[in-house]
């Protein structure tokens, strides 16, 4: 049971590299444009090391993710 917790966790944590890099791509909208106006400056500020530190989490969690599954079906 604590290894579906584990491999849930995982998998939240790689939509949120996902989401992040979506962010940082300007893929993402808000409906209030004075809220879109503050994500585009944030974004035109921190973009280069947000879009890095997507693309970091998303790789870590692919890698630990099928580490886990490798795991959870090779029947140790």
């Amino acid at each position: 049971m604590v290894e579906y917790l584990g491999l849930l966790f995982e998998f939240l944590f790689l939509g949120i590299g996902v989401y992040l890099y979506l962010f940082a791509r300007g893929l993402l909208k808000a409906g209030n444009p004075e809220l879109q106006k503050r994500a585009e400056a944030f974004r035109q500020a921190n973009g280069w090391w947000l879009r890095l530190l997507a693309l970091a989490i998303v790789a870590i969690m692919v890698l630990n993710i099928y580490l886990h599954l490798r795991q959870l079906f090779s029947g140790s």
